[in-house]
């Protein structure tokens, strides 16, 4: 397991990364092409479309829909809050969108229609509210991890408002019985505990994404490679935010092999933080590469922690796995081990596998030109992802935000720029 995250060197790092100037002389390689916000996300859609197996123009409408629909799942959580177990959604058999409370069960009511015509249903029925699920969590994490060979992941399901405690198989109680665990479990909590197992190995992940970045550990004779995640501002200079587990001395390297020494300005890697920021001495432009590297998306807004639901469609890209897309598992989870520090709290967001892998930490996850954060771990199972989690650009350091564009123009890569 990790101790402080800026001081674990065990796993490759893989950024997602575009490093590219605002102003530079014009490399000899070709241009790189920014894509639209339109062409963005038909991307996007196309790899949506092969996932569910449903034509591309449907696969863009409901992509449309999930980003239109946040306003009003926002409005409906605050109106439900005293009951709400979570929002949902759901993919199959029928695109649609789920507001999941306390109650007595009964036949699932529409209550609402999100843009695109998606029907936003009430569900009742959920064994507690997300707010006493959260608040377990954070009482109770201690003791759950005291009672167990291991300490496991914990989140909160939104589809049946328990606290769900993903363990090893072999960390189960009696005869691998996850029943009999759950309930143990319950009386610590003193909410409903619902027990999964899967994960042979829980760690972070190494990094990349896009342009990638290598680094040395002065205690190891090893070779790291990185890449990273958004361009950050604090108002006076640019700089990369990625993995605070990435080496603290790390160097761009471009398409063409050049390499430009990059200076660490700060690591925060406790708690609910994986981030490192590093500049490279020039201005930089707010792109990452997403599913192309001879193209780049510009960055024109963020998504909150609190506003993701469920079943959102979220993309990263890694060195090693390349652009992928998937849905939101839980997005509040506490990751296993002591991988924050110490223990993490239930702020970090879990996506399903399978396309993850060391060497994708610290790269972006995003939707179309929207930033969700910065990917830290994965739980693997017989050697297959199973989840990834990320970091929300949420907890950004004091003082540093993510840099936005809005318009489109080719740019030349950072090595290009005589240093």
């Amino acid at each position: 397991m990790t101790t402080p995250i800026h001081l674990a060197r065990h796993a490759l790092l893989l950024l997602a990364l575009l490093l590219v100037p605002t102003t530079a002389v014009r490399a000899q390689q070709a241009p790189t092409r920014i894509e639209t916000a339109a062409e963005a996300l038909e991307a996007d859609a196309a790899e949506y479309a092969r996932t569910f197996g449903v034509a591309p123009d449907e696969a863009l409408r409901r992509l449309e829909a999930q980003q239109a629909s946040v306003a009003l799942t926002d409005r409906l959580a605050d109106a439900y809050r005293d009951r709400l177990a979570g929002i949902v959604i759901e993919h199959r058999p029928d695109y649609r969108i789920l507001i999941v409370v306390t109650g007595a069960p009964a036949d699932d009511v529409q209550i609402a229609t999100a843009p695109f015509g998606t029907p936003v249903l009430l569900r009742t029925g959920a064994l507690a509210t997300r707010a006493a699920v959260l608040d377990a969590i954070e009482r109770h994490q201690a003791d759950i991890r005291a009672a167990m060979p291991n300490p496991p992941g914990m989140g909160l399901d939104p589809r049946t408002g328990a606290l769900i405690v993903l363990t090893r198989p072999g960390d189960l109680d009696g005869d691998g019985d996850e029943a009999v665990t759950a309930a143990r479990l319950q009386a610590i909590a003193g909410v409903p505990v619902e027990v999964k197992t899967w994960g042979d190995v829980d760690a972070d992940l190494s990094v990349e994404g896009g342009g990638r970045v290598v680094g040395h550990d002065a205690e190891e004779a090893r070779r790291f490679v990185c890449t990273a995640g958004f361009v950050v501002t604090d108002g006076t200079q640019t700089a990369l935010a990625t993995a605070a587990h990435c080496p603290d001395t790390l160097s761009f390297v471009d398409r063409d092999g050049t390499q430009t020494p990059l200076t660490m300005l700060g690591a925060w890697g406790a708690r609910y933080q994986d981030v490192q920021i590093h500049s490279a001495g020039i201005a930089l432009a707010p792109l990452f590469r997403a599913d192309a590297d001879d193209r780049a998306r510009m960055l024109t807004s963020w998504r909150n922690r609190a506003s993701t639901r469920s079943g959102d469609v979220v993309c990263h890209r890694g060195e090693r796995t390349g652009y992928s897309c998937a849905l939101v598992r839980f997005p509040e989870y506490a990751p296993p081990g002591d991988l924050c520090a110490g223990p993490c709290p239930a702020t970090w967001v879990a996506v399903d596998g399978p396309k993850c892998k060391g060497g994708d930490s610290g790269g972006p996850v995003f939707f179309g030109t929207v930033a969700f954060g910065l990917v830290k771990g994965d739980s693997t199972e017989h050697g297959t992802c199973a989840l990834y989690y990320y970091m929300s650009t949420d907890y950004l350091p004091p003082g540093w935000t993510l840099l936005y564009g809005t318009g489109a123009a080719d740019v030349t890569p950072i090595s290009g720029k005589s240093m």
